[in-house]
């Protein structure tokens, strides 16, 4: 997969995808704010190869979504007036002994974490779930 999607476009002088996301933290500001950009970090430290992108950009939601991926989609970052959703797309093929997931847990694909304002991640077993969404997107 390509990189050069987190390089500004030199012909339209667009935003690159991780820009788009710098902004989206700073607009949100407060703890929706943080938590993405914790989120980001940890995504980055547990792979440093991670693709960043923005999806599904329409006039209700102009910022579009932040999006990880390493050979396909790791997870999105979504964001709510109460929450920040994070959705791994094969989320029910990994492995979660810490049990971050506590959201869209009935799929046959997908799962969820929904984090509210003062809830604290486990940053190691997050990166431990990244790690393994880049595995099993790579196997």
């Amino acid at each position: 997969m390509k990189k050069t999607k987190n390089l500004p476009s030199e012909r339209t002088g667009e935003e690159s995808p991780s820009q788009l996301i710098d902004a989206r933290i700073t607009e949100l500001g407060e703890w929706r704010g943080e938590t993405l950009a914790r989120i980001r970090e940890l995504i980055k430290a547990a792979d440093p190869e991670v693709v960043e992108e923005i999806k599904w950009r329409k006039p209700s939601n102009p910022s579009g979504v932040p999006v990880w991926s390493h050979d396909g989609i790791l997870c999105t970052g979504e964001t709510y007036k109460d929450k920040v959703k994070l959705t791994f797309m094969k989320g029910a093929s990994l492995s979660d002994p810490s049990g971050l997931f506590n959201s869209s847990l009935g799929g046959n694909a997908r799962r969820a974490i929904d984090i509210f304002e003062g809830d604290k991640i486990n940053g190691k077993a997050f990166k431990t779930l990244i790690r393994e969404a880049v595995k099993l997107n790579k196997s």
